[in-house]
């Protein structure tokens, strides 16, 4: 199978276990907005947003490196063996340091929930670091149910926690652990791990380089996190919680892009390792680099032009504010496209160190532009931040990388990008049904046009196979 279509084919089947995932989180909109206040909803929000920055730091980013050298060692049975074994030993021991820490530290400090947030970051831990396991020994197929299984068991819970017994945010909180469980306890039995854990195969010098892999990988995670929550954060305390409630909205959107973004980037990360030293690597990644670009560009204009039909059918009206600050978020998500395409290259190269100093410097502008302009702009200061760091972090990533490798943009691409952007949010902001009308059909128009080429590809690939 050549490279293409292998990229092809896992992205498909990643793209339906995750897409359950996000599309069941998308549309559980409606019933979080109608049972939880603003406040409620943006204390849930900033809580799980602190369960991301803990989580990596607890495993010190191992379930990456676990992901990485999983695949140099596919085809050695010993050398999976080995890598899951030594995985595990600190996987366990990190938790039980973590745990009698979170236990000791939150007798000083009152945080609300504390003993369901203690169990939702152990099974985060878990499922995190499966399913990079997963990828790794390429169960892509199991990796892909295990996200369906934890979309399923989030509607379920949610429905019954938050509806039938009104325990609000304490119930969601309870659903996204009970969720992370489920794709915990289904990965572990389905690839057999209790098999593939030997102790006695503990390895120093093995653990010290795949740490030497994913610790420059943690500042990269935690300026990943301060890119996207300080501003929740910052709202927060200059603003209020129901701020970032309206924020935690206006950004679901978005994330339907980034959590697309997020189910290529799975797939792309294994393409990239697999045929990082091939002799056409160059012409293969600007393919994948204009194509992936093309199509996200779309997508980010599509979504613009659709939300003033889509926004009042999906939001309670008290939450209507958050329909100003989406535009620019957008934007920023398909910044995030061509950074994650970067990132992947460059870990590829094993060169973490580099991915973890671009976002660094991401981080550093987001929080300036937040405290400098928040008072005065509100939270269109987090939003316009976003798109800011994003797109200095896809700058300077770009000029850096061509050190290692050539990515060529191609013609037209980022004009055709800025004019098409520039027209879409401008008519985002008139309020008028009809320059709506014309701003959904311009970018049909636009989309079809400038994806032509990988469209028609595609109908031909699929009608071919029906064929057969």
């Amino acid at each position: 199978m050549n490279k293409k279509k292998q990229l092809a084919k896992n992205t498909i089947i990643i793209f339906f276990g995750k897409v359950s995932t996000q599309l069941i989180s998308f549309f559980l909109l409606p019933l979080y907005t109608s049972y939880l206040a603003t406040k409620e909803y943006g204390l849930v929000d900033l809580i799980q947003t602190y369960v991301t920055l803990i989580v990596p730091i607890i495993t010190l980013e191992l379930e990456m490196s676990i992901f990485r050298y999983l695949i140099d060692a596919r085809k050695s049975e010993n050398e999976t063996k080995k890598l899951i074994s030594n995985n595990f030993f600190v996987l366990g021991l990190s938790l039980i340091i973590f745990s009698i820490i979170y236990i000791i530290t939150t007798c000083f400090i009152n945080i609300p929930f504390r003993w369901i947030i203690l169990v939702d970051i152990i099974v985060c831990v878990l499922s995190g670091n499966f399913l990079q396991v997963a990828r790794g020994v390429g169960k892509t197929l199991d990796y892909s149910i295990s996200c369906i299984l934890t979309g399923i068991t989030t509607i379920v819970s949610n429905i019954i926690l938050i509806c039938n017994f009104h325990m609000g945010a304490e119930g969601m909180i309870i659903s996204m652990a009970l969720a992370n469980f489920v794709c915990s306890l289904y990965l572990f039995l389905r690839l057999k791990l209790y098999k593939k854990i030997n102790l006695k195969q503990t390895d120093k010098k093995l653990l010290k380089e795949m740490y030497k892999y994913s610790i420059p990988l943690i500042p990269n995670n935690i300026s990943w996190w301060i890119v996207n929550v300080s501003d929740r954060t910052i709202i927060s305390f200059v603003l209020n919680a129901g701020a970032n409630g309206l924020y935690a909205i206006s950004n679901k959107f978005p994330t339907i892009i980034s959590s697309l973004t997020g189910i290529f980037n799975l797939s792309w990360a294994e393409s990239a390792s697999l045929h990082i030293n091939s002799k056409d690597r160059d012409e293969f990644f600007s393919d994948i680099f204009n194509t992936i670009m093309k199509l996200f560009t779309s997508l980010g204009v599509g979504m613009i032009a659709c939300m003033p039909f889509v926004f009042p059918l999906l939001i309670d009206t008290k939450y209507n504010d958050a329909y100003n600050y989406i535009p620019y978020l957008v934007l920023g998500s398909v910044f995030n496209v061509a950074i994650c395409i970067y990132s992947q290259v460059y870990l590829a190269k094993k060169l973490s160190k580099q991915v973890a100093t671009t976002a660094v410097l991401g981080a550093i502008i987001n929080i300036l532009i937040n405290i400098i302009f928040i008072k005065q702009i509100g939270l269109y200061a987090a939003a316009i931040s976003t798109a800011i760091s994003y797109f200095v972090m896809m700058l300077y990533r770009h000029i850096d990388l061509k050190k290692y490798v050539n990515i060529k943009i191609s013609k037209g691409l980022i004009t055709n990008s800025i004019i098409i952007f520039s027209y879409s949010i401008f008519l985002y902001y008139q309020h008028d049904l009809f320059l709506n009308i014309l701003n959904l059909g311009v970018v049909i128009i636009y989309a079809f046009l400038m994806n032509k080429k990988f469209l028609l590809s595609t109908y031909k690939t699929i009608i071919s196979k029906i064929k057969k």
